[in-house]
């Protein structure tokens, strides 16, 4: 069995430190703020595109959708490239950067989404607006896990491959080209594969995204859906997500999979550990005679500019490296700090304009969204692991289900959800049920992955003494499977709640055949705020959020994580 969970793994032991949550917490503050203070001159109405339910629409449907995707890969891309490497050149710039990374990935994504679309979209034209909004929703939500593989490679470069880097000489882009990327190269795109997996969660959210007057859907596969739910075309709803899933196959059996039959040759392991992954499109572009001729071609260009870029990278380290100034760098400090306490200042004059009786709805709205967080979480995990267990165990249930998980894992909740409510809201709790579903739709996945990663690695010898003690199925529960999933528990819950908050903001608040759809929640709160233009309440209600999912993180989880660490890790 092919088993690409094993890329999955709890991340190891780190240092967290309160100050630097609170730094990075006052800096997401007056980011919000300014975009808020953005939002004041906002449209009071937007209007959005006429969807049209035609089959032969949905080709360009999905191209505009994957555009956006690969747009915000690229940037996801570059960004985690240069963050790497400032984060592993100075011992500094780690000190602040990768602390600034952790708390970054907690917070909720699309929170930010409201504000970010009004702030855009006071200062764009309506449709740049809403795509660069999109684009940056989605390079939030790749970014972070790229940047930590590409960290966590550049760190683990064996030591002797540096020391003989350092003998040749082999420094700037030539080191690049010949050991970082290469080392690098398979985790990258094991975590890209991740990361396009959740960015399609936040694609569709961005083109279904409607509140009151602000229409701010985008022409795509989500939209179509959301279109043909309104419509009650069920039709148009099976051919929507069909074609969503079809692109998904696509992309894994044409970009990723060759990517992964390429990157194997990157592999450091002296004995064939695991059979290679193999890809029939990968065969077939190697054996192509066009594509050789292409390549050679396209080889010599490669080369010159390899020579320029070795040539620059030379000619720098040459000239030696320029001492900074002491007094500018205190006073580009000094200035930052100044402003960022000024906005600072305006944000809590902003906040206090909120009476009493709005903060306490922001803490039951917060409570009502934390308790359907909790049961997401629960009922996820009351089927994820004894199936995961079974799959990670079993190869031969394996190879007939994994296949159909990671099919039905790879069709983002949100494109399901305005399908769903055609059903759900007949149901006893209406849209309170409905959001709890997409809660559960956005998280179960997450668990599952991890659960079946950490049941593939329970060693064989210890199922065969538990079995040789002739231990009862609830004594080998007690003593061995669940001790050894339970750092994996942790790590898919932590990424499976921060998925359920992030869902609240889409599942709360919903613009549904021609009427508004709200229960109690925060993410409710948040969506009302920004139809009705309460700004001060948008402020408050977001930053709400960001520090519940922060503090749980820290007070729970990561307390969790110690203790997984220590008492249940095989070694």
């Amino acid at each position: 069995m092919e088993n690409i969970f094993q890329h999955l793994s709890p991340p190891g032991d780190r240092k967290y430190s309160l100050l630097g949550d609170i730094i990075v917490l006052i800096f997401v503050a007056v980011l919000i703020y300014l975009g808020i203070t953005l939002a004041f001159h906002a449209p009071s109405e937007i209007t959005g595109p006429t969807i049209g339910l035609s089959l032969h629409l949905l080709p360009w449907y999905a191209l505009l959708s994957v555009s956006r995707m690969v747009a915000a890969y690229i940037l996801s891309l570059v960004f985690s490239i240069l963050y790497g490497y400032a984060a592993v050149k100075s011992r500094y710039a780690e000190m602040v950067l990768m602390p600034l990374l952790d708390v970054l990935q907690s917070v909720p994504i699309l929170s930010f989404l409201p504000v970010v679309l009004l702030s855009f979209s006071a200062i764009l034209p309506k449709g740049i607006a809403v795509e660069l909004a999109s684009i940056v929703l989605i390079f939030t939500s790749q970014v972070w896990n790229l940047t930590f593989a590409w960290y966590q490679s550049l760190s683990t470069i064996p030591r002797d491959l540096r020391e003989a880097s350092k003998i040749f000489h082999i420094r700037g882009w030539l080191r690049v080209k010949t050991l970082d990327l290469p080392f690098g190269a398979i985790s990258l795109i094991w975590n890209s594969m991740m990361s396009w997996a959740g960015g399609w969660f936040f694609l569709m959210a961005a083109e279904i995204f409607t509140v009151g007057k602000k229409d701010f859907r985008l022409p795509g596969i989500g939209a179509y859906l959301q279109e043909a739910a309104n419509r009650g075309d069920i039709k148009a709803v099976c051919w929507g997500v069909v074609t969503l899933i079809v692109v998904i196959i696509a992309l894994d059996q044409l970009m990723w999979r060759p990517l992964l039959a390429w990157s194997s040759k990157f592999k450091l392991n002296m004995t064939d550990s695991e059979p290679p992954v193999t890809s029939w499109f990968y065969d077939l572009l190697v054996d192509s005679r066009i594509l050789y001729r292409l390549r050679k071609g396209i080889s010599r260009l490669l080369e010159r500019v390899d020579m320029w870029l070795i040539h620059l990278s030379y000619r720098r380290e040459g000239r030696g490296k320029k001492r900074r100034s002491i007094p500018v760098m205190v006073i580009t400090t000094g200035a930052g700090a100044l402003l960022l306490g000024i906005y600072l200042y305006r944000s809590i004059l902003l906040l206090s304009s909120l009476t009493s009786h709005e903060w306490w709805h922001i803490g039951v709205a917060l409570t009502a969204t934390f308790l359907r967080v909790s049961m997401a979480l629960v009922i996820a995990l009351l089927w994820t692991i004894p199936v995961g267990v079974a799959i990670g165990t079993n190869p031969r249930i394996a190879r007939w289900l994994q296949p159909i998980v990671q099919i039905a894992a790879s069709v983002p909740a949100t494109a399901l959800f305005p399908a769903f409510l055609l059903v759900v809201l007949r149901l006893p709790g209406g849209l309170n049920t409905a959001a709890i579903l997409l809660m559960l739709l956005g998280t179960q996945w997450y668990l599952l992955f991890n659960i079946i990663a950490g049941a593939s690695t329970i060693p064989v010898d210890l199922r065969y003494t538990a079995r040789l003690l002739q231990l009862s199925k609830w004594q080998k529960w007690r003593y061995l499977i669940l001790p050894s999933l339970f750092p994996y528990i942790v790590t898919g819950i932590i990424t499976a709640g921060g998925g359920a908050w992030n869902a609240s903001i889409v599942a709360e608040y919903i613009e549904f055949a021609g009427k508004t759809l709200k229960t109690t929640g925060i993410g409710s709160t948040i969506s009302q705020a920004t139809a009705t233009g309460n700004y001060p309440l948008l402020l408050a209600a977001t930053l709400a959020m960001i520090v519940a999912v922060v503090t749980i993180n820290r007070l729970v989880w990561r307390p969790l994580y110690a203790l997984a660490e220590e008492k249940y890790h095989l070694d």
